[in-house]
C-alpha cells in the first residue's frame, strides 16, 4: 500500500513559502477565507456599535452630564452646606456635652444636669435641638446617642429607646453601648424578649473584651429569665471560653450552673 505524506501545515506558512500541491493551494485559500471572514465580522460589528452610538449619542451625553451634574452638586452640597452645619453643630454641643458630663459624674442634682443637656440653656441648643436641627452631620448623630442616654438615666424609656435606635455608631465602643442601651430600656419596661434581642445584636456588633462580655452576660441572664436555658448555655459558656479573664466571667460561671440546671 502507497502511503502519502501529510501536509506539513507549518510549511507552506513559512514566509516566502509558495504553496506547491493541490492541497497546499486549497488550504491556503480556506484560511484566507476564514481570515477574510473574521475581518467581516469584526466590521459589521464595529458599524453597528458606530451606528448605535450615532443614532444614541444624544442619550448618551445626556447621561454623562447628568452624572458630572451629581457629581459636582454633590461636592458643592457637601462644602457650602455640610461643611457649614458641621462646624455649627460641633459648636453647639460643646456646651450640651459639658451638661452631659457634669450629670455622669454628679453626686447631687444629676436630673437637673441631664435635663440641661437635652433641652439647652443661655441660648446654647441642648441634644434634642442639635440631634434635630443638624440631623445628617456627625454632631448631630452624635446628639442622638448621647440623647438617648441621658433619656435612659431619666428613666424615659420610650424616649432613650427612639434617640439611641437611630444612633449610627461605627466606632468600637458606642454603637454596642447604645444597643445594648436600648436592651436596658426594654428590660425596665418589662418587655425581656425585646431585650434579649437588643443584648445579642450589641454582644455581635463588636469583638472585644469589654462590650462583648458585657452584653453576652446581660443576654445570658435575660434568655434565663425567660426558661431559655440553652440560649443562656451559649452565652454564658462564651464568656467563660473567649473572656475568662473579664470582670463578667465569674459571675457567668455561677449563672451557667444554674442555666445546666434547667436543662
Amino acid at each position: 500500500m502507497r502511503f502519502t505524506k501529510p501536509l506539513n501545515m507549518a510549511t507552506y506558512k513559512k514566509r516566502g513559502y509558495k504553496p506547491k500541491t493541490k492541497a497546499e493551494k486549497d488550504q491556503v485559500l480556506e484560511d484566507g477565507s476564514a481570515t477574510a471572514e473574521v475581518f467581516k465580522t469584526l466590521d459589521e460589528g464595529a458599524s453597528k456599535t458606530e451606528a448605535w452610538v450615532e443614532k444614541n449619542q444624544k442619550l448618551i451625553f445626556g447621561f454623562v452630564s447628568l452624572v458630572a451634574i451629581v457629581v459636582v452638586g454633590y461636592l458643592l452640597f457637601q462644602k457650602f452646606y455640610q461643611e457649614p452645619r458641621q462646624l455649627e453643630a460641633s459648636n453647639e454641643m460643646f456646651q450640651a456635652q459639658t451638661f452631659f458630663t457634669e450629670a455622669v459624674n454628679a453626686t447631687t442634682n444629676k436630673d437637673s444636669l441631664y435635663n440641661l443637656a437635652l433641652s439647652g440653656r443661655a441660648g446654647k441648643y441642648g441634644l434634642v435641638d442639635i440631634a434635630d436641627k443638624y440631623s445628617g452631620t456627625a454632631a448631630g448623630n452624635q446628639a442622638k446617642y448621647f440623647a438617648g442616654m441621658a433619656y435612659l438615666n431619666l428613666n424615659k424609656y420610650p424616649e432613650a429607646i427612639d434617640y439611641l435606635d437611630q444612633y449610627k455608631g461605627s466606632d468600637e465602643m458606642t454603637g454596642p453601648l447604645a444597643k445594648g442601651a436600648i436592651g436596658d430600656a426594654f428590660t425596665q419596661l418589662n418587655q425581656p424578649e425585646e431585650a434579649l434581642k437588643y443584648y445579642e445584636e450589641a454582644a455581635s456588633m463588636r469583638n472585644n473584651a469589654v462590650t462583648t462580655p458585657r452584653f453576652l452576660l446581660k443576654a445570658g441572664i435575660t434568655a434565663l429569665g425567660l426558661g431559655k436555658a440553652d440560649v443562656a448555655l451559649k452565652h454564658f459558656t462564651e464568656i467563660g471560653e473567649k473572656y475568662s479573664e473579664a470582670p463578667e466571667a465569674a459571675k457567668a460561671k455561677i449563672y451557667k450552673g444554674q442555666a445546666e440546671a434547667m436543662q
